[in-house]
């Protein structure tokens, strides 16, 4: 029985819990557990725990987190990335003319506590049932807004109609909505094209495997930390 943690860097175009299975079967273990969904569409650092390191869930998940996050103005989707539908464009395109001052005290205004909708593509409940599911029945329903913490934002690079951003942020917040509120805030529809999750709490995306090398090197086990290890970090 393999008891520890797993950090993964995790590719586009699978879930959390496709990562979570490959690994049951590369160990032939059950309980596994992740420390916070990524989207399909995202990358980065997923903490996997392993046995009885899945105990410690709770205190994975609670971490805060840093983000790479390239957002694009000109439409808005229904899920609030490249995975859903368009659901609104912009006028114009008026949108390549903004200053970078203005796009600066956008940001700016995002830091600190902030109240924040989750999207309707979320797993967060509403009367039992998680908000994904309703949504694509095509049910929206209203949601209580939460308080969220955005520690610091800064700008990377600005290639209109792309921004691309570094954001440190409290458990639960949505990056998706928070690239499709700083549109409306710049005046225009916007949607998250790129994601890459590049920390959460003292652990780094540096220090992660690519699922590749986990399940395809015959002593993979040697990338388990120990649970102590972990325990001493969080």
């Amino acid at each position: 029985m393999f008891n520890g943690f797993l950090l993964v860097d995790k590719p586009a175009g699978i879930t959390s819990h496709d990562v979570v299975d490959f690994i049951r079967r590369r160990f032939n273990i059950r309980r596994v557990g992740h420390g916070g969904t990524l989207d399909p569409l995202a990358t980065g650092l997923l903490i996997l725990m392993l046995g009885r390191a899945t105990k410690l869930s709770q205190h994975i998940i609670g971490l805060d987190k840093d983000y790479f996050a390239q957002m694009s103005l000109g439409f808005s989707t229904t899920t609030g990335d490249l995975d859903g539908k368009i659901v609104k464009k912009a006028e114009d395109e008026s949108y390549l003319n903004l200053k970078e001052t203005d796009i600066q005290r956008a940001v700016d205004s995002f830091i600190g506590e902030i109240d924040q909708i989750p999207p309707m593509y979320s797993a967060v409940k509403y009367k039992g049932k998680r908000l994904y599911k309703l949504a694509r029945r095509g049910i929206e329903v209203q949601r209580k807004s939460r308080k969220v913490k955005v520690y610091d934002m800064t700008i990377e690079k600005i290639e209109l109609p792309e921004i691309s951003l570094n954001v440190k942020c409290s458990r639960g917040l949505y990056i998706r909505q928070l690239c499709v509120d700083l549109g409306e805030k710049l005046g225009y529809p916007a949607h998250l094209s790129r994601m890459v999750r590049t920390s959460v709490g003292k652990f780094s995306l540096d220090q992660a495997k690519s699922l590749d090398q986990i399940l395809n090197e015959s002593d993979s086990e040697k990338y388990i930390i120990a649970i102590e290890t972990v325990r001493r970090l969080i």
